[in-house]
């Protein structure tokens, strides 16, 4: 097992800097597409808490990838309870809502929501405000108080700094790793499938309890598993219709 993680943590090291080399750490900090237009892809992703083991390696990866302060966690892991003697655990990313209270408090468009669904933060544009924060019912956004000017703990062992670091005074949160996502559509790779086109978090997960793809396309794996299985959202009574879904705890040994 030891053997395992490491492989997988040597791979996910090597993929990283590769992404981190062809994208150049762009200069600027939002290179992707702006909030107007059509997409044909609408991307979820998909939470298995009858599979997560609450190891945390999500949100380590996601600190190394994002190259996020460590008092800043863009993912987490809250244990909520037990089913059958086993630990329950919440993961918990920014939901991307389809009507995202936070893209609509802020008063400077810092927040908004590009055209296949990912809620965006523009750090040039965000005056520090906020108000985003306190309108986010998920509690995914967090705020820079201090440079971080320091090295990264996870870094290299979790991956490498995929995008440049937010600078202080600004509301950060997790992207859905947008850059990879678009990386990987130039190159003609399908995201959920191809790792460097996937979301860091889907893809160091050792147990498989996250799932990401096209919501648009039938015959991805979101798809055949929302359609298979009961599944749920959290705050739905808030008419948020966040893009992350979860498959309950239960057990699958029938």
């Amino acid at each position: 097992m030891t053997e395992q993680k490491i492989r997988r943590r040597d791979f996910l090291k090597m993929i990283g800097a590769g992404i981190a080399v062809a994208l150049g750490l762009r200069s600027k900090r939002t290179a992707a597409s702006g909030p107007v237009g059509h997409s044909p892809y609408h991307w979820v992703m998909v939470i298995d808490q009858a599979k997560c083991i609450g190891c945390g390696y999500c949100t380590l990866a996601c600190q190394a990838h994002n190259d996020a302060p460590p008092e800043i966690h863009w993912n987490r892991i809250i244990e909520v309870g037990k089913f059958e003697k086993k630990t329950v655990y919440l993961a918990r990313p920014c939901m991307h809502c389809d009507h995202a209270p936070c893209v609509s408090a802020c008063p400077v468009k810092a927040s908004y929501k590009r055209a296949d669904g990912i809620v965006m933060m523009d750090y040039d544009r965000c005056i520090g405000c906020r108000y985003c924060e306190a309108a986010c019912p998920y509690g995914a956004r967090a705020f820079n108080w201090s440079e971080f000017d320091g090295d990264n703990p996870a870094v290299p062992k979790w991956g490498v700094p995929e995008v440049p670091r937010r600078p202080r005074g600004v509301v950060e949160k997790c992207s859905f790793c947008y850059h990879r996502i678009d990386y990987g559509l130039e190159l003609g790779l399908k995201p959920g499938e191809d790792v460097v086109a996937t979301p860091a978090c889907v893809v160091v997960c050792p147990v498989g309890a996250r799932v990401f793809g096209n919501l648009n396309d039938p015959d991805s794996k979101v798809s055949q598993l929302l359609a298979s299985t009961p599944h749920f959202r959290l705050r739905e009574d808030m008419g948020t219709h966040p893009r992350v879904y979860y498959l309950p705890a239960r057990n699958t040994q029938t």
